[in-house]
């Protein structure tokens, strides 16, 4: 078997019976990290890899990555755990029953116990669960609860009941008291009974080279062969007695595996003989074993009275942990002459038969370099270089810092030591070692490979690297060059190494090579495309494998020889406990390798490496902004929600190792193989602010190492909102439909206003044409008007004139007579008759009523006259106005005279008076003025 392989092979190198401490690969998980109650009271691992751990505070889930916590209604501890297909079987205080996932993905608790409430004990646990036959067995120290998936049936002994085995067809039930039974059908019957076995607590009954193994307690294991009951000459049973057993598992090659209450775990092979014993001295958190559990994988998983571990027991690669502290950091292993030296940051130990830690007194400081040289091992330490002897330590070189030492080529006995202060020549002459340093540099120089026997190169601890060139007889260094901007970016963090015959440069651009005909450094392809920009080898030149460490935090193995199988570490473990910049792997044999760490080291097999295989993801839950939704038919149907709601993807692959998940998402039903993958933190992930459209989210489990599981995908249709939905199409249509309606009616209201408008504008041209028309006419008929009484007034004017005429020759008339009267007044016989006449004639001459009514008349034919010339000039008399009337009627001074009664001189006279009363100047006519005055 391979653990009998390795076992032997590590035998073979160490020349040790016992392994007690050395260890598998153990993983401990706080409570811290699950979050619970300190005890675990029981383990069981499904089919589909997920642990479940029976808790002081509930149910623990543990997926490979993340733990999950689940609580009894009533919150009490959970005493025992089964998994069985998809369900999980739980036993608690006075309560049994079973966990399944509903449709949403979560585990959902359903009670048994309810079943069967009066047959229930009073402060009753069930301390363990078996399935047997299709049915699963409830197990408390008082009674034995049978399930068949429909009903609970109780059993109950007269007896303590201490375990249930299964062993092929049969249910063996062990008590404290009366001994075994068998379960058969519906009821016990008595197997065995012995009065040795007496208060005895039987933890397991196991088959064994075709008998009965009993593991006890207290008084160790027996074998029961046909009613025979023997003890066995197991080397264990001493151990098992001394420290309590608990838990006993046996492994598909027959070793067997012990869980003590005070000491840890135990692990012999089918013999009884001890290989391992795993405790908390060796690394295990907690000694307290309360359960264990053998998985498919071989993997040990064990409850502890505070923590959970999970130890590797089948894997080939083993540790050295010295949880003390007092080794402190490693950083080179070597297997000299049968014994294991450790140089760390504290100094130097070694392993003694017993594998223990011894320490070389006077080693105290920083061990960088071990070395076997000439059949004598060499220690570089900060106080020189030591000459190691079992636990004798002796100074041959004060030259402090030792990182490195390599035979020159082609030269026997002489080798050049990297230091602090430089290089170093060790020449062995007469048995006696000659130390010389070769001066010219001080550079501290860490790393030192050889291009010819004279020529070597150096890596400074820092910065820079260096070509040294050496006199005949190394006593002295000829030259040194600096390939600073030599073709290497940076100077900081150079390692030289001599791969093939090439100089080879690794800087943190990536891998160079030393060009000789150029004398120049350039790119290396060949090693970037095989070994990575990233990675760096840390092991050393004389293996045949050379181990790289990459920046990811794993460790490959590779060859350049194809018929070699490449392998690599990659356990997440083992990120935290890497010495960073100095990781180193020393070869012990062919197949061992040692790995230094943090407080150990780690023996690698590479005769029985297997890849590591990475499972797809499953979902385990969905939810849309908070609400789960169901994930039975996820793998067929489409999840749709709403835009601008978010999604959030939970996954599991619990039977992948030191693994994250990435995810993608493209549109539509594409796929795009050379899409960006993302790393998820955690299980979960959560995709907001998606565009509406389908989506294809696919998922797959990787790890650092650059594996990849198959894709698990999952089909998403983000509805568009509502204003890109339906509703919001038929509202866009209905606001277009009503847009038109109101444009169409707005757009006939401004017609309609339009036409409005125009009409109004047609009638006011026409009313005002009309208005027009109508003003030229009563333009017109004012013209007419004017002309009519013009013509009025002309003719007034012609009677004005004829009136005055008429009384200018009435007055003319009148004087006549007068003057004939008085020429002939002695004719009138009565003189008083006479001078009546003559008052009637002079009466008549006067015309004052006359005047009146010529007054009149004119003023209405020139209405405007009187009151211009009243306005202007306000000092006129009236016989002023009498004459600018009769001025104005164009009649002459002698037409004028009669009318006013005076003589023609005398009309003379009041025209030059009034000419001057009106201002006027000698040039201007008053005729002119008169006729002309307007207001």
């Amino acid at each position: 078997m391979k653990k009998s392989l390795i076992f032997l092979l590590f035998l073979f190198v160490f020349s040790s019976d016992c392994y007690s401490q050395f260890a598998p690969s153990i993983h401990n998980y706080t409570l811290a990290e699950y979050k619970a109650g300190n005890q675990n009271w029981d383990v069981s691992r499904a089919d589909n890899g997920k642990v479940y751990v029976a808790n002081n505070s509930g149910l623990l889930e543990y997926d490979a990555l993340v733990w999950k916590f689940y609580q009894l209604p009533n919150k009490t501890i959970v005493r025992s755990v089964l998994a069985v297909d998809d369900v999980v079987y739980t036993g608690s205080y006075e309560e049994f029953g079973y966990w399944k996932r509903d449709g949403f993905g979560v585990l959902q608790y359903h009670s048994l116990s309810e079943k069967i409430p009066n047959l229930i004990s009073p402060n009753e646990e069930i301390w363990e669960i078996v399935s047997f036959n299709g049915k699963i067995i409830f197990r408390s120290f008082l009674n034995i609860y049978i399930y068949d998936f429909e009903d609970v049936i109780q059993l109950r002994p007269s007896s303590v009941i201490i375990s249930c085995s299964v062993v092929d067809d049969d249910l063996f039930v062990s008590t404290l008291n009366q001994g075994v039974f068998l379960l058969k059908e519906k009821s016990l019957e008595p197997y065995y009974f012995s009065e040795r076995l007496l208060d005895t607590k039987i933890v397991s009954i196991t088959k064994y080279n075709g008998k009965l193994l009993l593991m006890t307690s207290l008084k160790g294991s027996y074998l029961l062969d046909k009613g025979t009951l023997m003890p066995t000459d197991f080397e264990i049973n001493e151990q098992i007695q001394r420290h309590q057993l608990n838990e006993f598992s046996v492994l598909e090659n027959g070793d067997m595996v012990f869980g003590t209450i005070k000491d840890g775990v135990f692990l012999t092979d089918s013999d009884g003989n001890s290989k391992f014993h795993i405790s908390k001295e060796n690394g295990l958190f907690n000694n307290t074993v309360l359960s264990q559990s053998i998985d498919k994988t071989g993997n040990l998983w064990l409850g502890l009275d505070n923590g959970i571990a999970n130890i590797e027991l089948n894997s080939s690669n083993y540790f050295f942990n010295d949880v003390s502290g007092k080794l402190g950091s490693v950083y080179d292993v070597v297997n000299y002459n049968g014994v294991i030296y450790i140089g760390t940051n504290t100094g130097l130990f070694w392993l003694d038969d017993n594998e223990k830690l011894q320490f070389i007194e006077g080693s105290q400081g920083q061990v960088w370099d071990l070395e076997i040289i000439e059949n004598q091992l060499f220690c570089g330490h900060n106080e020189g270089t030591f000459i190691v002897d079992k636990d004798r330590f002796t100074n041959i070189s004060t030259f402090t810092g030792g990182y490195t030492i390599k035979k020159v080529p082609e030269r026997e006995h002489t080798y050049i030591q990297g230091t602090y202060s430089g290089l170093v020549k060790f020449e062995k002459i007469d048995d006696e070692w000659q130390v010389k340093h070769l001066g010219k540099t001080t550079v501290p120089s860490r790393f030192l490979v050889f291009e010819s026997p004279r020529t070597a190169w150096v890596a400074h601890a820092t910065k820079g690297v260096y070509k040294v060139v050496f006199d005949n007889n190394y006593d002295t260094i000829t030259s040194v060059k600096n390939y600073h901007n030599k073709g290497i970016g940076s100077d900081f963090n150079i390692r030289v190494y001599n791969i093939k015959n090439d100089i080879s440069f690794k800087s943190n651009e990536g891998w160079h090579k030393y060009e000789p005909i150029l004398d120049s450094i350039v790119p290396y392809k060949l090693l970037n495309d095989l070994l990575g920009k990233n990675s760096y080898i840390i092991s050393e030149d004389d293996t045949a494998m050379f181990a790289l460490k990459n920046k990811a935090g794993f460790i490959e193995f590779k060859s350049f020889d194809t018929t070699r199988n490449d392998f690599y570490l990659n356990d997440i473990f083992l990120k935290n406990r890497y010495i960073v910049g100095y990781e180193n792997i020393s070869k012990i044999n062919d197949s061992i390798y040692a790995l230094n760490l943090d407080n150990g080291f780690m023996m690698i097999n590479n005769a029985s490496i297997s890849k590591t295989k990475l499972y797809q993801p499953s979902i385990e839950h969905v939810s849309v902004s908070g609400d789960s939704i169901s994930v039975k038919p996820l793998k067929d149907d489409t999840v749709g929600f709403k835009y601008k709601e978010s999604v959030t993807v939970e996954l599991s692959s619990p039977q992948s190792l030191n693994h994250f998940f990435e995810y993608t998402i493209t549109e539509g039903g594409y796929k795009d193989e050379h899409a960006i993958w993302y790393e998820m933190e955690g299980n979960k992930v959560e995709f907001t602010n998606l565009l509406d459209g389908d989506y294809t989210m696919s998922f797959r489990t990787s790890d650092n190492a650059g594996n990849v599981s198959t894709m698990q995908s999952l089909s998403v249709d983000v509805y568009p909102p509502w204003y890109r939905d339906t509703f919001g199409y038929v509202l866009y249509f209905l606001i277009a439909v009503l847009i038109i309606v109101v444009f169409y009616t707005l757009h006939n209201k401004k017609i309609a206003k339009e036409q409005r408008i125009i009409k109004i504008k047609y009638q006011r041209e026409q009313q005002k044409l009309l208005r027009e028309k109508t003003l030229e006419n009563e333009k017109r008929i004012v013209q007419l008007k004017n002309e009519s009484l013009q013509n009025e007034i002309k003719l007034k004017s012609k009677q004005l004139a004829n009136n005055a005429m008429a009384l200018v020759k009435k007055n003319e008339t009148l004087q006549d007579i007068k003057k004939d009267l008085m020429m002939n007044k002695d004719g009138f016989n009565n003189y008083y008759s006479y001078k009546k006449l003559v008052k009637k004639l002079d009466n008549s001459i006067v015309l004052k009523d006359e005047w009146e009514v010529f007054e009149n008349n004119f003023s209405q034919v020139h209405d405007e006259f009187f009151e211009a010339l009243k306005q202007k000039h306000s000092k006129l008399t009236p016989k002023d106005l009498k004459i600018c009337a009769y001025i104005k009627m164009n009649l002459s001074s002698k037409e004028i005279a009669p009318l006013m009664n005076i003589s023609v001189r005398g009309v003379e006279t009041h025209r030059y008076r009034l000419k001057k009363k009106l201002n006027l100047e000698n040039d201007i006519s008053l005729v002119d003025y008169l006729l002309n005055i307007k207001n």
